[in-house]
């Protein structure tokens, strides 16, 4: 996701740490950073809420508007995910259209919210094969200190939870809650010199030779995976990642639930 290069100093020594099963900022290899989640930030928007996961912040927000479906769906509303790295969040960030990392950002965050059904599509259809309402997620990264992937998750399920259908603009009646189900969570896992870690910080991910998402939904089924870079995981290893990801999305999911039972209070 970056290319400033990392000091072989610095390499070493993060090399050195995992041998001795410990991290470069304290933690243990399947411990996330601290996962504060706001929404309703955004007036203008129908939904919005900004995650904080260590010094990453990302934020999300959610517009609706009428439109016509796809042929092959006509009875199901419309989802559109797209993500900015705005360049003030990272020296790597470049103003411009989206590059491969906003696009990989993009389709990860898709793909769970889509796989998992999240939105009920098909009660957003207006009017079979001509008018149903479109959801556009936008994501905009802040500052990015690793582990855009989580982040930008769970700020797009917080927006989509908390969002409202924004009918009477549209002189479709009066505003509704977007229908939405069991949001999955996404567990983001970076290998490097042999050790997986969870929810790798920047520095982690500078040396990261393997990244493996794992999406997981309330009853632990897998929803969604997505792995990244050119290095490989053994079997056993995506086994216990896959474990891992379901026990910790479990205290992960109280947070997002939370958050959105604080958003819908608002």
């Amino acid at each position: 996701m970056n290319s400033t290069v990392l000091s072989s100093i610095k390499k070493d020594y993060i090399y050195k740490l995992a041998k001795q099963n410990k991290r470069i900022d304290g933690r243990a290899f399947d411990e996330y950073r601290k996962i504060t989640i706001e929404t309703n930030l955004i007036k203008k928007a129908e939904g919005s809420a900004k995650v904080k996961l260590g010094n990453t912040q990302v934020l999300a927000g959610i517009k609706m508007d009428v439109g016509e479906p796809y042929p092959d769906s006509p009875n199901s509303g419309v989802l559109t995910t797209t993500a900015e790295l705005i360049p003030l969040a990272s020296p790597d960030f470049e103003a411009g259209p989206p590059d491969k990392d906003s696009i990989e950002l993009a389709r990860v965050v898709d793909r769970g919210i889509r796989e998992s059904e999240v939105i009920d599509l098909e009660k957003l259809c207006i009017e079979e094969g001509e008018k149903v309402w479109i959801v556009f997620v936008d994501i905009h990264v802040l500052d990015y200190d690793g582990n855009l992937f989580d982040a930008s998750s769970l700020a797009a399920l917080a927006a989509l939870a908390t969002a409202k259908v924004p009918a009477e603009r549209f002189e479709l009646g009066e505003d509704y809650p977007l229908p939405v189900r069991n949001p999955p969570v996404s567990c983001t896992f970076s290998k490097f010199n042999n050790a997986i870690v969870v929810d790798p910080n920047l520095d982690e991910e500078m040396v990261t030779e393997a990244r493996l998402t794992v999406a997981t939904d309330r009853e632990g089924n897998i929803r969604a995976m997505q792995k990244g870079l050119s290095g490989s995981f053994k079997v056993d290893e995506v086994r216990k990642i896959i474990k891992t990801s379901i026990d910790t999305g479990v205290q992960i999911r109280k947070i997002l639930e939370e958050s959105i039972k604080n958003g819908k209070k608002n």
